[in-house]
C-alpha cells in the first residue's frame, strides 16, 4: 500500500471496495457538514445517487437558502496512450465512466477519502469542507508515480436551489478572473461560484451534459434527471510524487479572493483540532462512542440572530433545516452527553428567544426565517431539554434569566389556550387542534388528509405536560413556593386523569388518542413510551408500566427502532417507498423511528430498575443501529426512518439528528444508567 495513506485510527469509517458489487457501493454515502448547514456528499465511489449529492452545497442564508453549486468533477490519469477515468457517473442506460473499478478503498475521517490504483501510479482523492465558509478543497496526491502522466479535472456546475434540477436551458456564463474561474447566472444578483486548480492551467470548453440520473429520486417517483454545465477543465502534469489541490467557493464577485494550495493545510489543520476538541469535551470510550460523538457534531451549526449569532440544531441532511421538537429531543445525546454545554446553552436561547403566545417555532421558513408554530409538542419538549441542561450543568443562572420566563409563558398558555385550540381541558390534560390540523410529531399530511389523526388528546403530549409541570413543582419550592403549590396541584390533577382516561384496562396499555368527544384510538402505537421513559411519569402504577414496556417490546421493537404503528393493524404499511402520497401515508403508520429507541430503552431500564442484566439485554438492542452507523446507507451517521418490514431498509434522510442523539444517549444509559 502506499505512503499516502492515513493511520488507521483516524478513520471514523473505512470500507475496502475491492471486489464489491457496484449496486452495494451505490447504496453507501458519505457526508462533510459545516457549521453554516453547508454540506459535501456523493456515494463512496462518487457518484451523485441523488439531486442532493454535490461537492458543494453552500448556504445562502445559514443555516438555509441552500444552493447545489459544484456536483461533481470528471476526472482522468493518461499515460501514453492509455486514458484512467476516476469518476462514475449514472445515466439513464448505463454507469459511465466507471472509475470505481479502479477504487480501491473510502474512508472518512476529517475529510473523505478514496484511494485509487491507476495504471503507473496510486492516487488518493480527499474532500474537505472548511468550517466557517462555503469553501470545499479536493486534493490529488499522487504515490510511486512509476512514468509521467497527465491529469485532467473538469467541473460540472449547479448553481440551483437544491430541491430543484437543472436544466440545459440556464444561463450560466463563466469569466477568466485573477482569483479563477467565476461561473454565475447570467442575471442581476446572482450567487456565484469560484474555482481554480492553480497548479494546473485551465482550457475553456464549455459544454452541457446531459441527463446525468439520480437513482434516489426515481424510486421516491421525483424528477431524476438533470443536465450539468461545465465550463472547461484543467490539465497538468505529474511526474512525482506530490498534490494538486482543486477549490470551489460559493459567495458574491466582491467577495471572491484566490485560494493558495497552502490554504488547504491550515484547513485540515483546523478540522483535526476541532475534532481533537469534541472528542476530548465528549471523553468519547470506543470508536462506537468516537463515530456517534463525531456524527453529532455534525447538526450543530450557526443560526444569524437579532444581534449574534447562535447555535441550533439541523433535523437532518440532507434536506432538513432546524425544527423545534426535533432539535430539544436531539439536544440531550448531541449536546449534553458529548459535553458541549455552551451549544446546548445557545440552541435553548436560540429558541426561547422567538417564543410567541407561549409557544415555540415548530420550524423556521427556509428563505425568510419567518417561524412556524404548528406544533403541540415542541415547547413541551423545550422544557423538559431545559431542565435536563440545568440538571447537567447546574447552570441557574441561564435558566433563570433566560428561559425561566419562556417556559412559565409556556404553561400558563397550555393551561388558559393558545394558538391551535392548544389548551387545558376541564380535566386539566392537554387537547389540540382539529380534523385539518396534525399537531404531534405524527404529522404526515397530503392533499389536505391527515394519514394520523391525532387530534385531541395525545398520550405522550400529555405525558409532557405532567412531566413539566413536576419540573416546575420541584424548581420552585425553594425559589417560589407558592408558585410550587400551584404546580404541585395541577400536576397531581393531570396524573389522575391520565391514569382515567388513557389506561385501557381490556387491551392492557395505553390509548395513543382521545378525541373531544371521549373516544379513544386504541391503536397500539410507541407514543405511549413517553409515559414510562420521562423522569416525572405521571404516576402510573408499576404494573401498567410494565405492561406498557412489555407490549411495546413485543410488538413494535426492530433491530432499528420503534414501528410507529402495530404490524397487525389495518392501515399498517410496512414499506416505505414510491410517490409522495404513498410515502405520507407509510411515514407513522408502521415505518420504523431509530429516534424512539432511546425513549424505549431508557423505559426498560427504569422498570427494570437498572439492572445489570438489563443493561446488558438494552444494549444488544442498540448494537444493529450502531453496525448501521459504520457500514451503512450515511456512513459515520444514522438514516432517518427504516421500513417497518424487514430487511427493514433504511429510508428518508440518510442522516438525521435526534437518531444519532437518542442512540448515543440509550448507549450512555446502558453504561452508566443515566443520559
Amino acid at each position: 500500500m502506499p505512503t499516502l495513506q492515513r493511520a488507521n485510527e483516524d478513520a471514523v469509517v473505512r470500507i475496502s471496495t475491492e471486489g464489491q458489487d457496484v449496486e452495494a457501493l451505490l447504496g453507501k454515502e458519505w457526508l462533510l457538514t459545516n457549521e453554516r448547514g453547508s454540506y459535501a456528499a456523493s456515494t463512496i465511489i462518487g457518484c451523485n445517487t441523488s439531486g442532493y449529492h454535490g461537492l458543494l452545497v453552500g448556504s445562502l442564508n445559514p443555516p438555509v437558502h441552500r444552493v447545489m453549486a459544484l456536483a461533481n468533477c470528471l476526472e482522468m490519469v493518461i499515460a501514453g496512450a492509455r486514458v484512467f477515468r476516476l469518476s462514475t457517473f449514472e445515466f439513464s442506460d448505463r454507469l459511465a465512466p466507471s472509475g470505481y473499478t479502479a477504487l480501491r478503498e473510502f474512508r472518512r475521517s476529517t475529510g473523505a477519502h478514496f484511494l485509487y490504483r491507476v495504471g503507473p501510479l496510486w492516487l488518493e482523492k480527499s474532500v474537505y469542507l472548511a468550517r466557517d465558509n462555503d469553501t470545499v478543497f479536493v486534493e490529488y496526491a499522487f504515490d510511486e508515480v512509476t512514468e509521467p502522466a497527465e491529469f485532467v479535472v473538469r467541473p460540472f456546475v449547479g448553481l440551483r436551489d437544491f430541491h430543484m434540477l437543472q436544466r440545459s436551458y440556464a444561463a450560466l456564463v463563466a469569466d477568466r478572473v485573477d482569483a479563477g474561474v467565476l461561473v454565475r447566472h447570467d442575471v442581476p444578483g446572482s450567487c456565484e461560484l469560484l474555482f481554480d486548480c492553480p497548479t494546473m492551467r485551465f482550457e475553456s470548453d464549455p459544454q452541457w451534459w446531459f441527463n446525468f440520473t439520480y437513482r434516489v429520486n426515481g424510486a421516491r417517483q421525483q424528477d431524476a434527471s438533470e443536465d450539468l454545465w461545465t465550463p472547461g477543465f484543467f490539465k497538468g502534469r505529474i511526474e512525482e510524487t506530490g498534490r494538486i489541490v482543486f477549490w470551489a467557493r460559493l459567495g458574491q464577485r466582491h467577495r471572491s479572493r484566490a485560494v493558495s494550495p497552502d490554504q488547504l493545510d491550515t484547513v485540515k489543520s483546523d478540522l483535526q483540532a476541532h475534532r481533537d476538541e469534541l472528542l476530548e469535551k465528549a471523553n468519547a470510550q470506543g470508536s462506537i462512542d468516537r463515530c456517534l460523538s463525531l456524527a453529532a457534531a455534525q447538526f450543530v451549526v450557526r443560526r444569524a440572530g437579532a444581534n449574534a449569532e447562535q447555535s441550533t440544531i439541523l433535523a437532518g441532511f440532507p434536506w432538513f433545516a432546524d425544527w423545534g421538537r426535533d432539535a430539544f429531543i436531539a439536544l440531550p445525546g448531541l449536546l449534553l452527553a458529548t459535553g458541549r454545554h455552551e451549544e446546548a446553552k445557545s440552541v435553548l436561547c436560540t429558541f426561547a428567544g422567538v417564543i410567541d403566545d407561549g409557544m415555540i417555532p415548530n420550524r423556521f421558513d427556509e428563505r425568510s426565517g419567518t417561524a412556524y408554530f404548528n406544533s403541540v409538542d415542541a415547547s413541551l419538549w423545550f422544557i423538559h431539554a431545559a431542565f435536563q441542561y440545568l440538571s447537567a450543568t447546574a447552570d441557574e443562572g441561564t435558566l433563570m434569566r433566560e428561559l425561566l420566563a419562556a417556559i412559565r409563558w409556556i404553561i400558563d398558555s397550555y393551561q388558559n389556550g393558545t394558538r391551535f385550540g392548544i389548551r387545558a381541558d376541564v380535566d386539566g390534560l392537554v387537547m389540540a387542534g382539529d380534523r385539518e390540523t396534525q399537531l404531534t410529531w405524527m404529522d404526515a399530511k397530503c392533499d389536505g388528509m391527515a394519514f394520523t389523526p391525532r387530534w385531541g388528546k395525545a398520550v405522550e403530549v400529555n405525558a409532557l405536560w405532567h412531566h413539566a409541570l413536576c419540573l416546575m413543582t420541584e424548581f420552585c419550592q425553594k425559589r417560589y413556593p407558592s408558585d410550587a403549590v400551584q404546580y404541585g396541584r395541577m400536576a397531581e390533577r393531570v396524573g389522575r386523569s391520565f391514569r382515567k382516561v388513557f389506561w385501557n384496562e381490556t387491551r392492557g396499555y395505553l390509548n395513543d388518542t382521545v378525541m373531544p368527544d371521549g373516544s379513544a384510538d386504541a391503536s397500539l402505537r410507541p407514543n405511549q413510551i413517553f409515559a414510562v421513559s420521562l423522569p416525572h411519569g405521571p404516576s402510573l402504577s408499576r404494573q401498567q408500566q410494565r405492561a406498557i414496556v412489555d407490549v411495546v417490546e413485543k410488538e413494535l421493537l426492530t433491530p432499528y427502532g420503534l414501528r410507529t404503528l402495530n404490524p397487525h393493524a389495518e392501515s399498517y404499511r410496512g414499506r416505505y417507498e414510491g410517490p409522495l402520497r404513498q410515502r405520507d401515508e407509510a411515514y407513522h403508520q408502521g415505518t420504523v423511528w431509530p429516534y424512539l429507541i432511546g425513549a424505549f430503552v431508557e423505559a426498560y431500564l427504569k422498570v427494570h430498575d437498572f439492572s445489570p442484566k438489563s443493561k446488558t439485554r438494552a444494549a444488544r438492542w442498540i448494537e444493529p443501529l450502531t453496525q448501521h452507523l459504520v457500514e451503512d446507507g450515511c456512513l459515520g451517521s444514522i438514516s432517518e426512518i427504516f421500513d417497518g418490514d424487514a430487511p427493514h431498509t433504511a429510508r428518508g434522510c440518510h442522516a438525521q439528528a435526534w437518531s444519532v442523539g437518542e442512540v448515543l444517549r440509550a448507549l450512555h444509559l446502558t453504561r452508566n444508567g443515566h443520559s
